[in-house]
């Protein structure tokens, strides 16, 4: 059922990828009562497990990647692709999205790679790359939708139940679903009765509406911060994979995938992408139960973009009452902020900064703007700033 080629895989990319153990998270286990395991490929060479499968593809068929080789990716794919070709002394042409982060941009082009950024999506960007694939005669590695680079990322079930075979359930990231279906297909073909639990992004659910109603759909559009996953339509093979071995598949909001990234830092000290913070997210909003299980949560990349962190950090606080922005309309007297910011602080609040707007042309005459961002201590304590200034008369509106 293809185990061997798995196994062959693994022989084949081995010399050339970390070897990361299973890391057992007190801070997760206790809590939730189970037995929490991190599969850290955000620690991978590259930051993700998309080595793997690159890896795989390329040195399975050299010959025909020996003019050069092309695909087009988010990014962890990118630097996948970029790595192994560098590895081999083979051209490599990458076709990225333009809303592709920073990082994983100067990343690809460090492994060497030609960059070529092309539209709003992946999918924009793979249309692309087929076109420069024909007119420039190269090898294209599809990034999900391709059995090689499936077998690759197996390799990742593979090691999971070499190092301890009593799991129980392994939660998967989806985009396009080629690790998914690699560590399904592995997985039930050694122990059917292990679940493999998918997680997507409700702003990207293109392989859940595919299970869901039984055929590929594309979406229109697949907007979220977890952009590693920010797949429109699900591949054929990976469809098939997934409908075949995957058990069930859940779906997280942006604001779940923020705390998420941000509770891997502040617990575990682990910098995270959005896409590998899913399986998290599913445990932290209590969408799936894991009491009394042994539990793999796959992490599957750590390439995020500085600013996106900040962004996510404000948003996952927010999400948690830990973080308010406050507007506050006043009267442009001597004595005002200073009364404001006085209440404020009497509240318990720590204000974090605060921006004075005089001259907003929205404004009645005589007013002036002040918006505070604010650390706060709970959604209670947002209540009670937000009860107590209202009830002094202030003009407020607030985001978080």
């Amino acid at each position: 059922m293809g185990i061997g080629k798995i196994v062959e895989a693994y022989d084949r990319i081995k010399p050339y990828i970390k070897y990361l153990p299973l890391y057992y998270s007190n801070n997760f286990s206790e809590p939730y009562k189970a037995n929490i395991y991190f599969k850290m490929e955000n620690l991978q060479r590259t930051g993700s497990f998309k080595l793997r499968g690159a890896l795989n593809a390329i040195l399975k068929n050299y010959d025909k990647c020996k003019n050069g080789v092309i695909t087009a990716s988010a990014g962890n794919h990118a630097q996948g692709v970029a790595f192994g070709c560098n590895l081999l002394s083979i051209p490599a042409v990458i076709v990225m999205p333009e809303i592709t982060p920073l990082v994983k941009v100067e990343n690809t082009k460090r492994y060497g790679a030609e960059v070529v950024l092309h539209g709003k999506s992946y999918d924009d960007a793979y249309i692309k790359a087929i076109s420069l694939s024909k007119n420039r005669n190269l090898f294209f590695v599809h990034p999900f939708n391709d059995e090689d680079v499936i077998d690759g990322q197996a390799t990742i079930a593979y090691e999971i139940l070499k190092e301890k075979e009593d799991i129980d359930t392994i939660v998967v990231p989806i985009g396009g679903g080629g690790l998914i279906s690699g560590i399904s297909k592995f997985v039930k073909n050694v122990n059917s009765n292990i679940k493999i639990i998918g997680v997507q992004a409700e702003n990207a659910a293109s392989m859940y509406n595919a299970i869901k109603k039984g055929n590929i759909v594309k979406l229109t559009n697949s907007n979220t911060i977890a952009e590693g996953i920010a797949v429109k339509e699900a591949g054929d093979i990976t469809f098939g994979y997934c409908k075949k071995y995957v058990d069930d598949i859940i779906l997280v909001s942006e604001n779940e995938i923020a705390y998420a990234i941000l509770q891997y830092i502040e617990k575990s000290k682990l910098v995270v992408e959005g896409a590998g913070a899913t399986p998290l997210a599913t445990i932290l909003s209590n969408k799936l139960s894991v009491e009394g299980k042994n539990v793999v949560l796959i992490l599957s990349g750590g390439n995020i973009d500085v600013n996106l962190l900040t962004r996510v950090f404000y948003k996952g606080l927010a999400s948690t009452g830990r973080f308010l922005e406050l507007t506050v309309i006043l009267k442009d007297i001597p004595g005002s902020l200073a009364e404001v910011t006085r209440d404020v602080a009497d509240l318990g609040a720590n204000v974090l900064d605060i921006r004075h707007f005089r001259y907003d042309v929205n404004l009645p005459v005589g007013s002036t703007k002040v918006i505070f961002h604010l650390e706060t201590k709970g959604s209670s304590h947002i209540e009670e700033i937000i009860h107590t200034l209202t009830e002094k008369r202030y003009d407020i509106s607030i985001y978080g």
